[in-house]
């Protein structure tokens, strides 16, 4: 799934190649699936994106939105968006598909589950959107140590690290797979409750958000995605299905693997201590 870093990438990505292309075919929703989601009836699609420019492509954590005039092309973390160049094999299955003027072609298919939401810009009042657009990104000047504090000072005391840095977009764009190296690097462990946490440790939870996702991005996103062309993203996740049964980078202890809140956790007993 798609987290800030990998949107970070594709939207970049996005920028370098699709910049100013002309769209002159849209096929939606070609192949059914339960878990797809779109805006509105995909049918309409090609009449809000035909003959239209691509614009500038930005991420609001976890997701892409690219700016085709007045209209919004919007992809959630579950959707993978490929680009393929003029005679490039395309996948048979597909939720969206669009050529461009040069015969390259943008194709997002959807996996487990996602949204692929095309609007005019204002009229999307999905929540889980808006919120993501409101929020500061952890990587901007106003995610401020004080924020960060203020979030903590809002939640519940028995608030398990892993519940308060990847669900209720608390910060949008962190999920599951980014928390697990954040975690690692700030050495505290995801099942640690926000109640034991001195300010020492809000600290190095607060500077590893910032530094951990900044290397992630500049990496070109964790080992355990794909960009906007299909390669592997280049940056090594310390904790991850990777890395399961290494021993650890720093204290040679095997890093594990649980079951937790509905996902699972990888952590060093070692450097985590709970």
């Amino acid at each position: 799934m798609l987290e800030l870093p990998e949107a970070m990438v594709i939207a970049r990505q996005i920028n370098e190649s699709l910049y100013g292309k002309r769209i002159i075919k849209v096929i939606a929703a070609n192949h059914p699936h339960k878990f797809a989601w779109y805006f509105g009836d995909p049918n309409k699609y090609p009449d809000l994106l035909l003959n239209k420019t691509i614009g500038n492509a930005v991420n609001y954590g976890g997701l892409v939105e690219i700016k085709v005039g007045q209209v919004r092309m919007l992809f959630g973390d579950g959707v993978n968006l490929r680009y393929y160049e003029k005679d490039k094999v395309l996948p048979k299955k597909h939720q969206l598909l669009i050529e461009f003027d040069d015969h390259s072609h943008l194709v997002a298919t959807v996996q487990m589950y996602g949204g692929i939401w095309i609007f005019v810009d204002g009229q999307n009042d999905n929540p889980y959107y808006l919120v993501a657009k409101e929020k500061p990104s952890p990587l901007s000047d106003d995610f401020t140590e004080e924020y960060f504090t203020e979030l903590i000072n809002l939640c519940k005391d028995s608030l398990s690290l892993k519940a308060f840095l990847a669900t209720e977009q608390r910060i949008p764009g962190l999920g599951n797979g980014v928390v697990q190296d954040i975690l690692f690097n700030a050495q505290l462990h995801p099942k640690k409750k926000l109640k034991t946490l001195t300010p020492a440790n809000k600290k190095a939870l607060y500077m590893s958000i910032k530094s951990t996702l900044d290397k992630m991005q500049l990496e070109g996103g964790r080992d355990t995605e794909h960009d906007l062309y299909g390669s592997l993203c280049s940056y090594r996740t310390i904790l991850s299905k990777n890395t399961l049964g290494r021993p650890c980078l720093i204290c040679k202890t095997i890093i594990k693997k649980e079951t937790y809140l509905g996902g699972s956790i990888y952590f060093c007993a070692g450097c985590q201590k709970q």
